[in-house]
């Protein structure tokens, strides 16, 4: 895998109440992979993340939601936790970004409760997703084909459903990203 996504730019967008494996194993295996990563949020600084069952690590902030665009990445990776995704699907700017990702063709991967913020967005409809089983009514009412799955691909939207998941997440947001399969999607 090291080198599978050299020159490649990946975006993670969080916020405080991140779930820490979430981030951390994501950010560390696509870079093991050669990828540029950046850590968006609409703070500056550090977040906060949330690990398990009390609060975690801080995560340094690289670049605040207003000054990142979607043109400057490969993909968009949404980590889950509860308070995570449900402080960002209520941020109009962070909505947008991931509406952009999609409508861009660019690989968009949430896990655990990220998908609310697909959801939030407008893209779950008619997709196959999987997800947080405590957010799967949420996904269906959506409109998506909700699976049971450790991870779940459609046309380069990757979902998976917790921290036990992440190797498989990881391996196949690379896959998406290196074999540039979001692309087929924009054509």
């Amino acid at each position: 895998m090291p080198g599978a996504l050299d020159g490649k730019r990946i975006l993670i967008l969080a916020t405080n109440g991140f779930e820490q494996s979430e981030l951390e194993v994501p950010r560390d295996r696509l870079k093991e992979a050669g990828a540029q990563v950046h850590i968006a949020s609409p703070e500056s600084g550090q977040i906060k993340g949330w690990d398990q069952k009390d609060w975690g690590r801080p995560v340094s902030v690289d670049k605040t939601l207003g000054d990142v665009r979607e043109a400057d990445y490969d993909a968009l990776v949404l980590p889950g936790g509860q308070m995570n995704p449900d402080i960002l699907r209520a941020d109009e700017t962070a909505v947008k970004l991931v509406k952009a990702f999609y409508d861009a063709g660019k690989t968009v991967a949430a896990v655990c409760h990220g998908p609310w913020l697909l959801v939030e967005a407008g893209i779950a409809k008619g997709k196959r997703m999987t997800s947080y089983k405590s957010i799967k009514t949420d996904v269906i009412n959506a409109g998506a084909q909700w699976e049971d799955s450790q991870v779940v691909t459609d046309n380069g939207l990757v979902t998976s459903r917790n921290p036990g998941d992440l190797e498989a997440f990881c391996a196949k947001i690379v896959e998406e990203v290196r074999e540039g399969r979001h692309q087929r999607r924009a054509a």
